[in-house]
């Protein structure tokens, strides 16, 4: 199955939540997408002690998972594009969601 995944929160538990979801459809071999939105381009510096959502989306990174996120987003926070935060258009949001069997 082909899932996108849309975060668009800074929230420490939700973003962990999302991208451990993303993981584990990587680990039973399902195709993923994840797109970054609004608060959730902060992912990279998303620190908590418990909901550790840095580590899951560097885990995601390393598993050939795919990240697009918002360049208007990332670029309305100050914040450069990176590995895991690639610039990205809503186009290619949209191109996500065409391409998915589900979007979450």
């Amino acid at each position: 199955m082909k899932l996108g995944i849309i975060i668009e929160t800074n929230e420490p538990e939700k973003a962990w939540n999302g991208v451990r979801f993303a993981n584990t459809a990587l680990k039973r071999g399902h195709d993923v997408k994840i797109f970054l939105m609004s608060a959730g381009v902060e992912i990279e510096s998303i620190t908590h002690e418990k909901y550790n959502a840095k580590k899951q989306i560097d885990e995601f990174v390393q598993n050939k998972g795919t990240v697009l996120a918002c360049g208007t987003c990332i670029k309305s926070r100050n914040q450069a594009e990176s590995d895991v935060c690639p610039i990205s258009t809503m186009t290619d949001c949209l191109d996500m969601v065409e391409w998915s069997d589900k979007v979450v």
